[in-house]
């Protein structure tokens, strides 16, 4: 992986040539051949801020590289395009963030016009426009790219994508001598602020899967107490294949979840630890019906209120401290109490303010739950809850991982090729209310810019 330092002598070295390459490509004095678009996408997906060889008079190399490194130094998924009057328009910004691949805020410098889009999961389409007509007052180039991207490193939800990290090649050892000394200082103190919020950021997350590591272990623990009180033999009187096979499932699940648990190194790698409880305590379920010649269990989300009572028998009304009544996964016990008007055993975890239910803890319970209550069932539960509110920020499947339900999708700068709403790209450019075009649906798809 490439440094801060390496990806400075890299736009100071390669965009030159590539500029000047371009321009001799391009012909005779006056004639214009526009730079493909997916040399555009490719130069985005290395560096924040891309200038066309024929736009360098828009926007210096200097500036650019100063807009590229306060946008790297956030961490924030910005991308600024500067392109020549007359650059094609249509469909130029569905076009462009499908060719980058990555989900972000997307602003371009259209020859004297400017406009901007971004996918809904970072920037809301209003947030967007908003950030267009602020920087449409401004008609210099350099004064309006910087005001654009400072609003909206304070609006934008997300991480920068990892390919800013990584180097686009080789770089000649010739060059790297000879502007070296012109750029240590400087690279070294972005480097610098670029390891220093990456460490930060690690810092936090094994934090927060220690945190969570205690939780986990508990619900192991009591899954393994579980089986050690089976009073079951395979070879015993009565025992068919059908248990056994119950059986081994769900000795299976609980050796599954310990191997997952030691190789666990992020919050969201506990999502197949809890996920493979939950399966090894259904087989157990299924075991007792069957030995007891009881019908067999429909498959259920476990209790929501402790996932370690086992699966729920049925869904009770319930509304928690300052939100909406919802229906939720009980077990019998727990149907029982809120029938009686009594309050559910709720699994209470360690937090900062002393032990608390855990949907009032910590983003890194997201995962947590998300094992228990996959499906698509997770967001119902959780709504209005701190947890749910934390899940259903754009900016958390970054840290936590996405997938959950609703909570699901892409945060800033994952990587999502072409799957992306093109509606948050349509419309024309610089029109509209806000300066940026209809942020409408299909109509606007074969229109332009």
């Amino acid at each position: 992986m490439k440094d801060a330092l390496t990806r400075t002598l890299v736009r100071l070295l390669i965009v030159p040539v590539a500029a000047a390459l371009a321009v001799l490509m391009a012909g005779a004095p006056g004639a214009h051949a526009a730079t493909d678009l997916s040399t555009v996408a490719r130069a985005l997906r290395e560096s924040p801020v891309y200038v066309d060889p024929e736009a360098t008079g828009i926007l210096s190399a200097s500036d650019a590289e100063a807009l590229a490194d306060k946008i790297e130094d956030a961490d924030k998924p910005v991308f600024v395009a500067v392109l020549p009057a007359g650059y094609p328009t249509q469909d130029l910004f569905r076009n462009l963030r499908t060719e980058t691949g990555i989900t972000g805020l997307y602003g371009i410098r259209l020859g004297d016009a400017f406009d901007a889009r971004a996918d809904g999961s970072v920037l809301s389409r209003q947030g967007v426009g908003n950030l267009v007509t602020a920087a449409q007052g401004t008609g210099d180039a350099k004064a309006q790219l910087n005001d654009f991207v400072d609003d909206a490193l304070r609006s934008i939800d997300g991480s920068a994508p990892a390919s800013w990290n990584e180097g686009g090649g080789e770089v000649p050892v010739g060059g790297l001598i000879a502007v070296g000394t012109v750029v240590a200082v400087g690279g070294a103190g972005a480097y610098a602020v670029v390891r220093r919020n990456r460490r930060r950021h690690e810092e936090e997350q094994r934090a927060a899967l220690e945190k969570l590591r205690v939780v986990v272990d508990e619900d192991i623990t009591a899954f393994g107490e579980e089986l050690d009180r089976l009073d079951f033999h395979p070879g015993e009187p009565g025992a068919d294949d059908a248990m056994r096979a119950d059986y081994e499932r769900a000795l299976d699940s609980y050796d599954l979840s310990k191997r997952l648990m030691a190789g666990a190194e992020r919050p969201e790698d506990v999502r197949g630890v809890t996920q493979a409880v939950e399966d090894g305590r259904f087989a157990l379920a299924v075991l007792a019906a069957r030995r007891e010649g009881r019908a067999l269990p429909e498959r259920r989300p476990p209790c929501f209120f402790d996932p370690r009572h086992g699966p729920s028998v049925a869904d009770a009304h319930w509304t928690p401290p300052g939100g909406a009544v919802r229906e939720v996964p009980v077990c019998a016990a727990d149907r029982d109490r809120l029938a009686d008007g009594r309050d559910p055993a709720v699994r209470e975890v360690d937090t900062d303010s002393g032990r608390r239910p855990y949907w009032e803890a910590g983003p890194a319970y997201g995962p947590w739950a998300g094992g228990y209550f996959g499906g698509g069932v997770l967001p119902g539960l959780l709504v209005g809850t701190m947890l749910g509110s934390m899940m259903a920020s754009p900016a958390y499947g970054a840290d936590y991982g996405a997938g959950y339900g609703d909570f699901g999708g892409y945060g800033g700068g994952d990587v999502s090729g072409a799957d992306f709403d093109p509606g948050d790209f349509g419309g024309g450019f610089g029109g509209g209310d806000f300066g940026g075009g209809g942020f409408g649906g299909g109509g606007d798809f074969g229109g332009g810019f």
